[in-house]
């Protein structure tokens, strides 16, 4: 029997890139965004827009990280919680809650 192995090619993440204005997942939040030629223009601050100073400044893919950092350079850190450490203590119960839950410890 022969197993299928599918390999995927994921890019390797060096650094930390800013975001620019000219992605096409940022938006402003005043909808002050106006393209002119290359650069892209506030009109809300009347000069070049800039991401990192900016307040208004959105990703509408939920990515854009504080100091203006899109957050698709970035890899995420995970940690794996031991079951020991998972498990809350368990509260238990008496009187009237007692009575409509049934149970004596809640988790």
């Amino acid at each position: 029997m022969k197993t299928l192995v599918l390999k995927q090619v994921v890019p390797i993440l060096t650094e930390a890139k800013k975001c620019f204005s000219s992605c096409k997942l940022f938006r402003c939040g005043k909808n002050a965004v106006m393209y002119r030629g290359n650069t892209v223009w506030c009109r809300w601050t009347e000069e070049d827009c800039e991401i990192s100073k900016c307040t208004y400044a959105m990703c509408a893919g939920r990515r854009l990280l504080p100091e203006g950092i899109c957050g698709k350079t970035v890899k995420r850190k995970t940690m794996d919680i031991e079951p020991e450490e998972a498990m809350i203590p368990a509260v238990k119960l008496r009187g009237k809650v007692l009575r409509k839950i049934g149970d004596k410890e809640i988790f």
